[in-house]
């Protein structure tokens, strides 16, 4: 009589279709690539508002515009509503200082958001079609009531 010295065919399948199964239910969990992906999309709209921000100061203090409290796109040189120099935190603002923040853009002006709170000097802008109850993976713009830079945060890679 001949000695079995491994696995049968049928054996090595079935533990290659558990093997399967297992991965295709257990790699979405450990990978999570879309999280990933927002949190990068967001932290570079971050770096592009800060870009934004200081060219836009550059071109207000070769203007004189830096020190002033409010000036209108109207009569900005950078044609952005400015605030000591930065851009407002608005859609006349920062809004129109970064491309892809138009209406029909990547990103908009997240209405009724949470940090909002009715107060003029914040804008938070999420992805197109988010809502107000997305709060945590979205950037906020803050402009300062004095002549300072402008505070930008985004979310970690774990809020979104």
């Amino acid at each position: 009589m001949k000695r079995q010295g491994g696995f049968t065919l049928i054996e090595l399948v079935v533990v290659i279709v558990i093997l399967g199964i297992l991965a295709v239910t257990a790699a979405p969990r450990f990978l999570n690539l879309q999280s990933d992906a927002r949190s990068a999309s967001l932290q570079g709209l971050k770096g592009a508002m800060a870009g934004a921000a200081g060219i836009v100061y550059g071109t207000a203090a070769i203007n004189g515009e830096e020190s002033q409290p409010t000036v209108t796109a109207a009569s900005s040189a950078s044609g952005v509503n400015l605030v000591f120099g930065y851009p407002e935190a608005s859609v006349n603002g920062i809004g129109n200082a970064v491309d892809g923040l138009a209406a029909d853009g990547d990103f908009t002006a997240i209405a009724g958001h949470d940090n909002i709170s009715g107060a003029a000097n914040v804008i938070v802008y999420g992805f197109a079609g988010d809502t107000a109850t997305d709060s945590t993976c979205v950037v906020t713009y803050t402009t300062q009531a004095s002549a300072s830079a402008p505070t930008i945060t985004s979310p970690d890679a774990d809020a979104c």
